[in-house]
């Protein structure tokens, strides 16, 4: 006597097929969140003429020089990548410009962000974290994995305080790539803490 009289014989088999298959599947994996990056403003997005060439735009030069700064070359292309990802694009900058400034500046360019965080907020989440020793910059407080920056000074703080930091200086035309490059690491010590239950 079967333990499910009212099924029919197809719908026993049809029940056995789908736990049997069931099984065959892999377990489900633990992602992380997306990958949210930062990049620092001055001479890592907005480079000088002498270091960098700047992404080109349809609009005249004179709505950039009132509106915005040269975007360095290559800005357009890697946010779209990382946004192919599935990275969280942010720009943290220890400079006094606003947020409001700074997302009309990149839309210029086509570029949107998520997240901006300026001199302001970062005194605030150095107030709320209580540093003795102020770092000039404090991503983990904004959830942001890697920061893209050009001071060697950042990366050093970045040891210091426990956060991931990749230099590109102004003049690197490979600046690109070593960001995806250090994305991948980023995205790769998450996959080996998630294989090791961490």
């Amino acid at each position: 006597m079967s333990a499910h009289p009212t099924l029919t014989p197809l719908q026993r088999l049809t029940r056995q097929l789908s736990r049997g298959a069931r099984r065959l599947l892999p377990a489900p994996v633990f992602s992380h969140p997306p990958i949210r990056i930062s990049f620092d403003v001055d001479d890592t997005l907005a480079c000088q003429p002498h270091h960098s060439a700047a992404e080109h735009s349809r609009l005249p030069a004179v709505v950039h020089r009132w509106l915005g700064e040269p975007l360095r070359t290559g800005t357009r292309r890697l946010t779209r990548e990382l946004r192919k990802q599935g990275c969280s694009i942010w720009v943290y900058t220890s400079s006094g410009r606003t947020p409001s400034y700074i997302r009309r500046w990149l839309l210029l360019y086509g570029v949107h962000v998520d997240g901006i965080v300026n001199s302001v907020r970062h005194s605030e989440a150095l107030t709320v974290h209580g540093f003795a020793n102020s770092p000039s910059k404090f991503p983990p407080a904004f959830g942001i994995d890697l920061h893209v920056d050009d001071s060697e000074g950042v990366k050093l703080e970045g040891h210091e305080h426990g956060f991931r930091v990749v230099v590109v200086r102004p003049d690197d035309e490979h600046w690109v790539q070593r960001v995806i490059e250090a994305v991948a690491q980023v995205r790769a010590g998450y996959a080996r803490g998630a294989r090791s239950g961490c």
